[in-house]
């Protein structure tokens, strides 16, 4: 028994990737891009374009064909009706706004975007409205709210585990990444990082 239906939920699920899709191919020209020489970089970028382009879409198409704990073995069993209620609800609310933000900030990141971890350009701008007003990396807690939402829905400890995966190769890679934009913005960017948080406001 689940809070949502199943089939309702896969096609959603299709329709955000859609549009992530359209949005992403508008607001930067392109769907792919080639990450910059390192093992971190293509791993957080390789498992970026799994988890999107290909787990979700699995996972999709496993809830609206009704196989999805056939194929996950770790998909919980929630028997409380108020605790899976609020598990998967919260989880649609993350999820929903993980591919709200992740839009956002591609639409204002506009021709400045580039993929994880790459030096700034010298036509680049510093970023600092939009989503940037509110997270310093809006495109990486987008991720993670993603990643976390579909744990959520699902209620499968693979997709958690994907989620803790991205979590720390995100934390490996923020350092690196803020480190070429400090060398870009000096001290706009401190001035920048002394007044929002990494990947939640005002927490963190």
């Amino acid at each position: 028994m689940h809070s949502f239906d199943q089939v309702t939920l896969g096609w959603l699920i299709i329709l955000l990737l859609a549009i992530l899709v359209v949005i992403k191919r508008a607001a930067t020209g392109s769907i792919f891009e080639r990450p910059k020489p390192g093992v971190l970089f293509w791993l957080v970028n390789i498992f970026n374009l799994f988890f999107l382009l290909i787990a979700n879409p699995l996972a999709a198409i496993l809830l609206i064909t009704g196989h999805l704990r056939d194929v996950d073995p770790t998909s919980l069993g929630i028997d409380s009706g108020w605790l899976l209620t609020v598990v998967e609800t919260g989880g649609f609310v993350i999820y929903l706004a993980g591919f709200c933000l992740m839009g956002w900030a591609l639409i204002k990141l506009d021709g400045n975007y580039q993929l994880g971890g790459s030096d700034p350009r010298t036509t680049d701008t510093m970023i600092a409205g939009g989503p940037y007003a509110l997270v310093r990396h809006p495109m990486y807690t987008a991720a993670l709210s993603i990643a976390l939402g579909l744990a959520c829905l699902t209620n499968s400890l693979t997709c958690l585990g994907a989620f803790v995966i991205y979590l720390i190769l995100i934390l490996l890679l923020i350092p690196v990444e803020e480190e070429s934009l400090l060398r870009a913005y000096g001290g706009q960017y401190v001035a920048y990082t002394q007044r929002v948080r990494k990947l939640l406001p005002f927490i963190f």
